[in-house]
């Protein structure tokens, strides 16, 4: 991997901010906690506040709509993804994301922005990508604080309220800093200035992140968002911010040239274009998976013993290769053997790569996450169950497949998460 100037990122290094630029890319929208001050059901082009987006893209679009940003703007050096959710409540389409402009643009600096509730089992994926800086937003380090701030907290599909919420997020988030300390990764600390909640517990934040090794704190003004619990409760001023900023200072360095950027922010941090660009994401927003079926004359099929659909995508040692035959109905091509198991999204990947050729694949039950990567990679997924001729008659001939969709779950390998991770 190239050796990358980390200086050149804006909002780590005030001496850059005037000529490197950023864009951060909408493509979480999903989130793992709410927050009482956070809203993200409104848009407005001229509002720059962190959860707000014009568009939400997929990671093909995102790298389409990289290619045109920097062409309207040569000055970005990071690529960054901040919501409008959290990257880790969305791994599958921030790791594919990531990937794709790691090919494209490998001289960019990689940036994520996370609660870090999520964060811990992609730790070394997003190091092995080339992520350079990483923010985690830490605005209290004591749960009943933290209680406070946070609605609820989910882990997987559980939610915890209160307290516990509070401390089960604040044990990942510290968690989060040493292991990305750990991978030689910078590390920001967002701290939202909340009047009468935490404004003079901020300090004790910043000695505590100071000790992990975070690298720089960021302390934000609240700004009150309509239809959110901290609606009413003023926004601090520069009386309340820089005593603040001061005390924290003697623990850890601080950032004082903060925009609070949008979910799709782009552009210097002085001379944002997200409103100017704001059509450009939109039609990248739009833009269809490669339609190649016409070119691509073959379906493979996830068997067990060649008559029946009936195997999970990732439980799949090979896949039969099948095409339409010249007197009529469909003939067994070949066997190919499937890429092997455990490698996360790459295996995906490397599951287009092998099939190519294939304008469809039909499984029995498959996670979202290799959905995703064989849509994008244009080979169809589809989930059925039942003879194999019925699902190549469908898929050739009616293009309906709705009476042959399988139930996910009720076979082997249901459970699956759609990581990839339980697939084998």
């Amino acid at each position: 991997m190239a050796v990358k100037d980390i200086t050149r990122h804006p909002c780590f290094n005030k001496e850059t901010a005037g000529s490197c630029g950023r864009v951060h890319l909408p493509v979480a929208p999903k989130c793992n906690i709410q927050c009482n001050y956070c809203n993200r059901k409104y848009d407005c082009v001229n509002e720059s506040r962190p959860g707000v987006t014009s568009g939400i893209l997929k990671p093909f679009q995102a790298a389409e709509y990289m290619d045109q940003v920097l062409a309207k703007e040569p000055r970005i050096t990071v690529a960054g993804i901040a919501g409008p959710g959290d990257p880790f409540a969305n791994p599958a389409e921030v790791l594919e994301t990531m990937r794709l402009l790691n090919e494209r643009h490998p001289e960019l600096l990689f940036c994520l922005s996370s609660n870090g509730m999520g964060i811990l089992p992609y730790l070394d994926d997003i190091a092995a990508l080339g992520v350079s800086h990483v923010t985690i937003t830490i605005s209290a380090v004591d749960p009943a604080i933290g209680a406070r701030i946070y609605a609820w907290v989910k882990d997987g599909n559980v939610v915890y309220r209160g307290e516990a919420g509070a401390a089960l997020l604040l044990e990942r988030q510290l968690a989060a800093i040493k292991g990305l300390k750990e991978r030689g990764i910078v590390v920001k600390i967002n701290s939202i200035i909340i009047p009468g909640v935490n404004e003079d517990h901020l300090p004790e934040v910043a000695r505590v992140v100071a000790e992990l090794g975070a690298d720089i704190q960021n302390m934000i003004p609240l700004k009150p968002t309509q239809d959110t619990p901290f609606a009413e409760l003023g926004e601090p001023g520069r009386e309340v911010v820089l005593p603040l900023r001061k005390a924290a200072g003697e623990h850890i360095d601080q950032m004082t040239h903060c925009k609070r950027c949008r979910a799709d922010a782009v552009g210097l941090l002085g001379d944002d274009q997200s409103a100017a660009l704001c059509g450009t994401l939109q039609a990248c927003a739009k833009l269809k998976p490669l339609d190649a079926a016409m070119a691509r004359p073959h379906v493979a099929v996830a068997t067990r013993e060649g008559m029946l659909v009936n195997q999970h995508l990732g439980e799949a040692r090979t896949f039969q290769i099948w095409g339409q035959s010249e007197s009529g109905g469909y003939r067994l091509i070949e066997e190919r053997q499937a890429p092997a198991a455990g490698c996360g999204p790459q295996r995906w990947s490397d599951l287009a790569a092998l099939l190519k050729d294939c304008r469809a694949v039909v499984a029995a039950a498959m996670g979202e996450t290799p959905r995703m990567l064989l849509e994008e990679h244009g080979v169809a997924p589809h989930t059925v169950t039942g003879f194999i001729e019925d699902a190549l008659r469908a898929i050739y001939e009616t293009g309906d497949l709705k009476a042959l969709k399988g139930r996910r779950g009720g076979i082997a390998g249901g459970c699956c998460t759609g990581t990839g991770a339980s697939c084998g």
